[in-house]
């Protein structure tokens, strides 16, 4: 069984016991549950349901399992002839949840 679920304007597609990053959300610590409101589509055995645009009642929920860090991102500037050279980096930071159970 999938579902088609939606968190930060990204739609994921997503399995019980798979493991994604979504945005980081700080509020949410290793361990506790999280909870998508937002199921589009549920599909399985018995066919594909979708919603209009959601299924209302449906749910997918979430164990946290902690904070990472995403690979990082070298961002370099460089004019030419103006003895003008750049380079910083960025590591995005997201939450690692595991799929729990797909309800709906």
């Amino acid at each position: 069984m999938y579902a088609i679920v939606v968190d930060g304007g990204r739609q994921l597609k997503v399995q019980a016991g798979q493991r994604i990053d979504i945005d980081l959300r700080r509020e949410l610590n290793a361990g506790d549950s999280f909870e998508f409101s937002k199921v589009l589509a549920i599909g399985g055995d018995e066919g594909l349901r979708l919603g209009t645009p959601e299924i209302q009642g449906a749910k997918v929920t979430a164990k946290v399992l902690g904070t990472e860090k995403g690979e990082k991102i070298f961002i370099q500037k460089f004019r030419r002839r103006k003895n003008f050279k750049r380079r910083t980096g960025h590591r995005q930071q997201y939450t690692r949840v595991e799929i729990a159970e797909i309800t709906g």
